[in-house]
């Protein structure tokens, strides 16, 4: 690879992480070009570069998984270097190979390096010849009832795609072939491997930074081991594990060393590790990319990681020796997920995302000026529609400060404060892990949302009394807005009358149920049912300021359209965020669910068919698989039938509540919403 400079990078990637690079070429004097989809025409990303080329259609694998489309963007677009960022083809040895024949720069390791670490068994054979611990493959044939638990892992991708982990013998075979099956569609890969479950485990990376002239730079450690089907929620730096143990940090830096000199590693890398509470550690994969946690690095360390790899990409030298770390930094991933629909992706519009920062978004903090504060990094803004063609990260919380427990403590309230209106999210999950005693004491192994339990740690913040007065809150600040803008009243915003009348009142659809208010304008001030000792203090159509027994609170209001044609009121308080939904006041009579018709639990995109009309179905046998964000979802028959009709076929994108199949025979009636995933 011969060295030339860089002067106008091509980012291959979209939203949140093509923001990051951008930002960084352009404090350094570089242009930017980005590449864009039908859907992100209009994306931030898109407007911050200095030049946009269209790639046609709306999936990624028409367009950003389409290595050509990418180089002759490049071409086009006079570029002179290629950014991958993370995900889609960030780790594909072929597109890095495409991009260095075309003439350009590779701002990443060689397509070598990429290739000997792309597969998970190839790379855990080197990295053992290397003097590196790892964990043992397993024959599926001769796995044993004492070999359990063990994890079905897919070779060639991450994220949590292709991984099952099993517990029963019985069960292996089944998650092998569910395993393959993912594996296949989300890498074009089938090949999967059997190791050891470690548990508890630690999930503990080590982030790399190698030059063409020997020097390789080890950047602190990062803990990952808050995680959701083996996908990460929660990461931060420094580990507390390896942080109660000195030693290991040596150990793990020597063995990430090793790794990188076996295969004459250039640019930025993670080396990810398996952590056993004792100290014992095993090699998991090397990410030959930046990662999506990069930002905690930089926030103890006040380093650019994508400044290092635009140097190391242009020849340039690396310092001899890494800043030392300083204070600790965590990180939170806002998922647009319904937890309350077993986690499903949500779609749909994002009317408002403020969250208060201190720091601005995509560079590293000058820590010895700036010992703390919060960053935010995200690739959408107001108003964006949130589909089913991409990953479903909205932001990326980012708190750093002295210590561990004033990081987590500032970046809980930052996420409880945070105004988030639209697909709901795992917000409330996030701050109740945030301000665990477990996770305060450091005890954060993979296992700790199975053990401290999933659907306690994701129940709203706000709890059912809270909830209540916020109901009152949205009730009263819609009577005001009525009130303003009644004509018949001409704006007066007094609803009082000197002659007695019937309290009036307002129904809301909360997280707890129904709230019915009943509420009186009297000479004295509004009077609601329910509450004496409340005290009304200030209310406008946006703002509802009132004291209940003594205690003022506040909470700002603002209203959408809902999706059933009423109105949605998103309602932040001190405790947090809740949405109410109030009914359309004269709803247009509807269509009752065709009996059989079995519906879309989820928005996305049918990518197979398990059977075809006129097939005889058992109760929750697979009819079809609907993947949505990267993440597939099988749909199961909830009677037992014969296949009438099935008006989708493979590509079609559906919408929740869309007929996917009719059953019909002698079973039960099929209800809406309960198809299985």
């Amino acid at each position: 690879m011969t060295d030339q400079p860089v002067t106008r990078v091509l980012v291959a990637n979209r939203g949140e992480i093509a923001r990051r690079v951008m930002a960084t070429c352009h404090r350094l004097g570089l242009e930017a070009v980005a590449v864009c989809s039908d859907p992100d025409r209009d994306a931030p990303h898109v407007r911050e570069a200095d030049t946009a080329v269209r790639l046609p259609g709306a999936s990624a694998a028409q367009t950003y998984l389409q290595a050509p489309l990418l180089v002759d963007a490049a071409l086009r677009a006079r570029a002179d270097a290629v950014h991958p960022g993370y995900g889609f083809l960030s780790e594909n040895a072929d597109f890095a190979r495409a991009v260095v024949d075309a003439g350009l720069t590779w701002i990443g390791p060689s397509p070598e390096a990429i290739a000997m670490m792309g597969a998970k068994i190839e790379s855990k054979r080197l990295a053992s010849a290397a003097g590196v611990p790892v964990l043992a493959e397993l024959d599926p044939v001769t796995v044993m009832t004492g070999d359990l638990p063990v994890v079905v892992k897919a070779s060639a991708g991450g994220g949590g795609r292709g991984m099952r982990v099993v517990r029963r013998l019985g069960e292996l075979r089944a998650a092998i072939g569910a395993a393959q099956d993912e594996a296949a569609a989300a890498f074009g890969d089938s090949t999967v491997f059997v190791e050891p479950f470690v548990e508890p485990g630690h999930h503990v990376e080590v982030q790399v930074m190698a030059d063409r002239h020997g020097t390789v730079l080890v950047l602190g450690e990062r803990e990952c081991s808050i995680q959701r089907r083996h996908q990460k929620v929660i990461e931060e730096s420094p580990s507390p594990l390896v942080t109660r143990l000195p030693d290991l940090r040596n150990r793990l830096q020597a063995a990430a060393i090793a790794v990188v000199r076996s295969i004459g590693y250039t640019g930025a890398g993670t080396v990810e590790f398996l952590a056993a509470p004792d100290g014992r550690f095993w090699f998991l994969e090397m990410n030959t990319r930046l990662q999506v946690e990069h930002p905690v690095t930089e926030c103890t360390t006040g380093l650019d990681l994508v400044e290092l790899q635009l140097l190391v990409a242009a020849g340039g030298r690396l310092p001899e020796r890494p800043p030392p770390s300083l204070g600790a930094a965590v990180e939170a991933r806002i998922y647009a997920e319904d937890p309350a629909a077993n986690w499903q992706p949500a779609t749909g519009t994002l009317h408002r995302l403020d969250i208060a920062v201190s720091h601005p978004p995509f560079t590293a903090p000058v820590i010895d000026v700036a010992p703390r504060g919060v960053r935010l990094d995200t690739g959408v803004e107001d108003g964006a529609v949130i589909g089913v063609h991409y990953d479903p990260l909205l932001a990326k919380v980012i708190a750093w400060a002295p210590t561990r427990g004033e990081a987590a403590a500032v970046l809980a309230r930052t996420l409880t404060r945070a105004r988030i209106h639209g697909p709901r999210t795992n917000r409330d999950l996030l701050v109740r892990v945030l301000r665990h005693p477990a996770f305060a004491a450091g005890d954060t192994d993979t296992g700790f949302l199975d053990r401290h339990g999933l659907d306690a740690l994701a129940a709203p913040l706000v709890e059912p009394a809270g909830e209540r007065l916020a109901a009152v809150a949205a009730v009263l600040a819609e009577s005001a807005r009525r009130r303003a803008t009644a004509a018949v009243l001409g704006g007066i915003p007094s609803g009082w009358r000197n002659v007695p009348t019937s309290a009036q009142r307002g129904v809301l659809t909360g997280p707890a149920g129904e709230h019915q208010v009943s509420y009186r304008f009297t000479r004295a001030g509004v009077i609601v049912d329910g509450l004496p000792d409340a005290v009304l203090l200030s209310l406008t159509a946006d703002s509802v300021v009132i004291d209940a027994g003594g205690l003022i609170r506040r909470w700002r209001v603002a209203r959408y359209p809902g999706p059933d044609g009423g109105l949605r009121l998103d309602v932040d308080g001190d405790a947090g965020h809740v949405t109410f939904a109030e009914a359309e006041r004269f709803p247009e009579p509807g269509d009752a669910a065709d009996e059989g018709s079995l519906r879309a639990p989820l928005p996305g995109t049918v990518v197979a068919l398990r059977v075809a009309v006129g097939d005889e179905v058992s109760t929750a046998q697979e009819l079809l698989v609907i993947e949505a964000m990267k993440i597939q979802h099988v749909v199961r028959a909830d009677r037992a039938g014969r296949v009438e009709a099935l008006p989708v076929h493979v590509g079609s994108t559906v919408e929740v509540g869309a007929v996917l199949a009719v059953l019909a025979g002698d079973g039960s009636p099929a209800q809406q919403g309960e198809a299985g995933t």
